[in-house]
């Protein structure tokens, strides 16, 4: 019975199950919301949030309060990027990854360096590296809509490419199986989680910590890259503060998934059932009129309400 109720308790299955009441109730609210078409519509907004959660799962479990704020200008300066660079021609398309991936790890570097050579705390750092880049957005495009998205990086975003589900989806799957190999199979890997658990004692038995933290700001730059690159897709255009919407939901899909904000605990499994929970959420409070604004505040009461759960499971920890 114990092992039944450990079972239940675990956050992925308690997200999987608030994902099935959720369509229910969208269901209700709007007959045609669970249906085929509409839930692979979803899943590839979840699949744009999922990617950029991806990165800020990586900061989390690295611990010492690693959160990246910066993801939401990376995003929107990947977006940019790439639409300059291919300009709706497909010949462009891997020129603008390569530029985007670039952009994501240079960024991510910098947060990285600030945070383990300066000691600069996360939050701080990440934050003002999002001010850079908000105020970089504004100088090169001053807030216009600007470049053209690939007709063959649409049509792998929006349309079927194997058995009826779309591109992004596919490439959301394989990075989720990516990541679980990493975080589960590999020495990188298992001193991600050494250093979230323990910094010192991480330390202590040989492991770079500096380098593996930096590398963990790299990557999330890099996936906030990708997701800038797949949401251009998406929309077909870009714009200033297109990735601004990424920035909290990505949190909260972490912590969703089970991730510990204390860092050292935690996948990236239950992270993507996070990312899909939020967007059926999202989705819901937009079929009943919920502006902008309190959508913004019923994620924000959310993000609090589990770091009040996550902090208690800390200071044990402490």
């Amino acid at each position: 019975m114990s092992r039944v109720v450990s079972f239940v308790r675990q956050p992925i299955v308690v997200a999987l199950a608030l994902i099935v009441l959720l369509l229910y109730l969208g269901e209700a609210l709007s007959p045609g919301f669970g249906t085929g078409g509409q839930i692979l519509r979803l899943l590839i907004v979840a699949s744009l949030l999922g990617i950029v959660a991806a990165g800020q799962n990586v900061v989390i479990l690295g611990g010492r309060e690693g959160i990246d704020l910066s993801v939401g200008g990376v995003v929107s300066l990947s977006a940019i990027l790439a639409g300059n660079v291919m300009n709706g021609a497909d010949g462009g398309i891997l020129p603008a990854v390569a530029a985007c991936l670039a952009a994501g790890a240079f960024f991510g570097l910098l947060n990285g360096l600030g945070v383990t050579l300066l000691r600069i705390p996360p939050l701080v750092m990440t934050l003002g590296m999002l001010g850079v880049l908000q105020g970089l957005l504004v100088v090169i495009r001053m807030g216009i809509p600007s470049g053209q998205a690939a007709p063959a990086l649409s049509r792998f975003v929006t349309q079927p490419l194997a058995y009826g589900i779309p591109g992004i989806i596919w490439l959301w799957i394989v990075i989720g199986i990516l990541m679980a190999l990493m975080l589960n199979r590999t020495v990188f890997g298992h001193r991600i989680y050494a250093i979230g658990s323990n910094e010192h004692a991480a330390d202590m038995a040989g492991v770079p910590v500096k380098l593996v933290r930096i590398a963990l700001f790299m990557i999330s730059g890099m996936f906030a890259a990708i997701a800038g690159l797949c949401l251009l897709g998406y929309s077909g255009t870009s714009f200033a503060n297109v990735g601004e919407q990424y920035m909290l939901p990505s949190i909260i899909a972490v912590v969703f998934g089970g991730t510990s904000l204390a860092g050292g605990k935690g996948g990236y499994t239950g992270t993507m059932a996070g990312a899909v929970l939020l967007v059926i959420l999202q989705s819901i409070l937009t079929t009943i009129n919920i502006e902008e604004s309190g959508r913004q505040m019923v994620f924000g009461a959310t993000l609090l309400l589990l770091m009040m759960f996550y902090g208690r499971g800390r200071a044990m920890r402490a």
